[in-house]
């Protein structure tokens, strides 16, 4: 583990060489917190065990109706593929910014108009509905991304994401959320 200032901290899991705010598609999963199924709860159609989609709560609609709304917010983001399941989130954001035109390293201090402004942003309009609402959520406190190196790994990723709801059944964090 490192130390800053004499204290520990947990390393970055983030591409040290990458640009978090220069164009490229970024695969995204938020989980929440322990695991716990806040969205809904996967139903499938009776007369076909194929279709699969989510029965959502209401903090499951806002978690699906705010991350429609990024682009509201970031006008250099823009949305592909995007699933939301009980107890975590699939996205494929793609970064346009027209102020960049050239990939850099990624540079330690402020972060804005970058991937983690974006999740944080959209981690704290959920977090604020469901404050205001009374409604019981919480996040997990990290988020896991893969940035998106060619069309092969896009057009798989797009199907991961769309099968996501029929392979629920088979997904080991489906089965019960993590102890507290």
């Amino acid at each position: 583990m490192d130390k800053f200032l004499n204290k520990y901290r947990i390393a970055s899991t983030r591409l040290q060489t990458g640009d978090y705010g220069s164009q490229a598609s970024y695969f995204i999963t938020i989980c929440t917190k322990n695991r716990k199924n806040y969205f809904g709860e996967i139903i499938t159609a009776a007369e076909t065990q194929n279709v699969a989609s989510l029965q959502p709560t209401a903090i499951g609609l806002i978690a699906h109706n705010n991350w429609k709304e990024i682009p509201l917010h970031f006008p250099f983001v823009e949305l592909d593929e995007f699933v939301v399941m009980p107890n975590h989130i699939h996205g494929i954001l793609f970064f346009n910014p027209p102020w960049l035109h050239d990939w850099t390293t990624n540079k330690f201090g402020p972060q804005s108009q970058n991937l983690a402004s974006v999740i944080r942003g959209y981690k704290a309009s959920v977090k604020t509905f469901s404050t205001m609402n009374q409604i019981e959520f919480a996040w997990q406190s990290r988020f896991h991304d893969r940035i998106i190196r060619s069309s092969k790994e896009l057009s798989n990723t797009r199907q991961y994401i769309i099968n996501n709801p029929a392979n629920w059944h088979r997904d080991r964090n489906s089965l019960k959320p993590l102890p507290t």
